[in-house]
């Protein structure tokens, strides 16, 4: 088991930036693809970014491409994802996830563990 919690959400300004930090615990973090996903209300779950444990593969959404920087320290069994540039339609709860497999498995949707998500909310 994983468990996956994440922290570092709230309300920020357009144009401002946050940091996200997923802690993770149980078997062994370093091994997982890490991935960041998010949900704004009425709207499905969409991929924003993903890692891979070697960190040799990284993966963004189109809509994130420039402004978002997904990292990941495994000696500390943390990702991260920092935000900058924000804007409204960034706003929503950010869901960590990891998975035991490829990343574009994890860019799919599809992970093994996820955390209860932080809220992040953009201001105009």
């Amino acid at each position: 088991q994983v468990q996956l919690v994440e922290s570092g959400g709230g309300l920020v300004q357009a144009g401002g930036s946050l940091r996200l930090s997923c802690a993770a615990s149980g078997r062994t973090f370093s091994s997982y693809t890490m991935g960041w996903f998010r949900q704004a209300p009425g709207v499905e779950r969409e991929f924003v970014a993903a890692i891979s444990w070697s960190v040799g593969n990284i993966v963004y959404a189109d809509s994130v491409k420039g402004r978002f920087t997904i990292s990941r320290n495994n000696a500390k069994n943390t990702v991260y994802l920092q935000m900058n540039s924000l804007k409204p339609e960034d706003t929503a709860v950010y869901y960590c996830a990891a998975g035991d497999g490829l990343v574009r498995t994890v860019v799919s949707g599809t992970a093994d563990y996820w955390g209860q998500g932080t809220q992040v909310t953009v201001s105009s």
